[in-house]
């Protein structure tokens, strides 16, 4: 940040008095800019058919990670909960129709600003199609799945915690709620 948005001032990098971390300060109006982590919200759409369980994945068409598998998610917008910001991501990026189930995982990614929640989800119908930010949108089975090709640390956690789970859930347990940090860079 440069520039003042209430003022347009430029802006410099100090600790506020009462605060202990640098902050964005115009000192024309004093406005102090916070910078806080996004959100990004998002769906497990599961398809079950006699007893085989399927995920629904997104091929990205946009970068970053362009061509990688992902789960359908991205930013959640101001003014939408985060159940509605997977609603609406999962519609956006696959097509799909689904029922919304429990928060499952809660991933921290501090090194680029950001939370990842992923809502368990059961997919309606398959009457799905790529959205205008995937190339394509399959089905995979636990096996099927092209980790190699996963998009994102936090979706591939995210699956794995989701079949762990899922041998549970077959045995009589349930469902967890998720939570782990990455710490670590993906791949280039």
């Amino acid at each position: 940040m440069k520039f003042c948005s209430e003022c347009a001032s430029p802006v410099v990098i100090e600790i506020p008095a009462d605060d202990t971390r640098e902050r964005h300060v115009c000192p024309s109006c004093g406005t102090i800019h916070y910078q806080n982590p996004k959100v990004v919200v998002g769906s497990i759409p599961v398809w079950e058919n006699d007893g085989e369980i399927q995920i629904l994945l997104c091929k990205r068409a946009i970068e970053p990670r362009y061509g990688y598998w992902t789960l359908p998610a991205g930013f959640m917008e101001n003014n939408e909960t985060t159940s509605q910001a997977a609603q609406r991501e999962t519609v956006e990026e696959a097509g799909a129709n689904i029922a919304l189930h429990e928060l499952f995982s809660i991933l921290n990614v501090p090194h680029v600003h950001q939370v990842h929640l992923f809502y368990r989800a059961t997919l309606l119908d398959t009457n799905y199609q790529a959205g205008t930010e995937s190339l394509d949108v399959q089905l995979f089975t636990e096996e099927n799945i092209p980790w190699d090709d996963i998009a994102f640390p936090t979706v591939s956690h995210t699956l794995k915690f989701f079949f762990k789970d899922l041998a549970l859930v077959k045995q009589g347990g349930e469902y967890s709620l998720h939570e782990h940090d990455i710490f670590k860079p993906m791949r280039s």
